[in-house]
């Protein structure tokens, strides 16, 4: 780990004026990816600015829908009561993820910008695109068993996104907060967050340097209220998704009125298939529906040698949740 400077912001004003000052410093609060990579070698920041005293915390019933304050705990989240009753997918996924010591640490904030797992990105004996632009992409034709199959391109399918938390939360249109220096703020769609691997492999989120994750905002709805996350993984506990599906169905008469999908451990960013929706939009809510959606699901995946059972078990994972869902 690199030598660096560690500083208390008492403001968020305070702590993304810190950050302008240093560019390449990083926020941190529970530290549990960030100091991960660190240790790798695969982030060196000068300096970091410690939020935890920041006023970020919260969960309030607003006029947008269910406002989370960003350096809430996973745990606390997932356990709170109007998350619970509300927003079930969500709360399963938080419950889902790494281990009770990794929840009763880690902030939202943190969690929804952790990067990939790719072995080839985090061995830096590895060459890895995503580290050194132009360097190679050792996972197309090595161990790529467990990486993505949507979104990924010819430079990189180490993109795999391995949260559970943003699955859930892009299916049900959240909306982050961000803050940046001199207190301005602006709002972006969860579905717009996260970056495809393109031309800025390096580059994961539309995050600007300096600019802070402050709440997430989950709008109110029937469907969100009808959930599930069901998440397949090679152990039963502390495990990425091998695949996952947060769905949520509105279903009235037998008849699906409102249809939100988004799949886990297959995407280079949590996928949101709006595919699937269309297909179970109008549609009895019956198993030939959802297996028509889960088969629209996954039209545009590019699978390749050993992570072509992916599609299969996405599909079938997408099938089994909206089952659950239907009752």
């Amino acid at each position: 780990m690199n030598d660096f400077s560690y500083t208390q912001a008492a403001t968020a004003k305070e702590a993304t004026d810190l950050r302008k000052a240093t560019p390449a410093g990083a926020y941190i609060a529970g530290g549990t990816t960030l100091l991960d990579l660190m240790k790798a070698h695969l982030a060196e920041h000068p300096q970091l600015v410690d939020i935890n005293q920041l006023p970020l915390k919260g969960i309030e019933q607003t006029k947008d829908g269910l406002r989370i304050g960003a350096l809430e705990t996973m745990s606390d989240v997932g356990e709170h009561p109007l998350v619970v009753q509300q927003y079930p997918a969500v709360s399963q996924a938080l419950l889902l993820a790494a281990s009770p010591q990794l929840r009763n640490m880690a902030s939202l904030g943190g969690n929804i910008l952790q990067r990939t797992r790719c072995g080839y990105f985090r061995d830096a004996a590895f060459p890895c695109n995503k580290r050194v632009p132009g360097s190679g992409c050792p996972a197309l034709d090595g161990d790529h068993h467990n990486l993505a199959i949507l979104g990924v391109s010819d430079s990189c399918i180490a993109n795999s996104y391995p949260g559970d938390l943003s699955v859930a939360l892009t299916a049900f249109d959240a909306v982050l907060t961000l803050e940046k220096a001199k207190g301005k703020q602006r709002q972006v769609p969860l579905t717009e967050f996260y970056l495809l691997p393109g031309n800025t492999l390096q580059r994961e989120t539309v995050l600007e340097p300096g600019e802070l994750i402050v709440a997430i905002t989950i709008p109110a709805a029937t469907h969100a209220q009808r959930s599930t996350y069901l998440k397949v993984r090679e152990r039963s506990s502390y495990a990425y998704a091998l695949a996952s599906a947060a769905v949520g169905l509105d279903v009235q008469g037998g008849t699906i009125r409102a249809a939100r999908v988004a799949l886990g451990g297959v995407g280079a960013q949590p996928w949101r298939s709006r595919e699937a929706e269309r297909v179970l939009t109008g549609q009895p809510a019956t198993e030939a529906t959802f297996r028509a959606a889960a088969a629209a699901a996954l039209q545009g995946a590019r699978p390749r040698e050993h992570n072509r059972y992916k599609v299969e078990l996405a599909q079938n994972t997408l099938v089994r949740a909206l089952q659950q869902v239907a009752g």
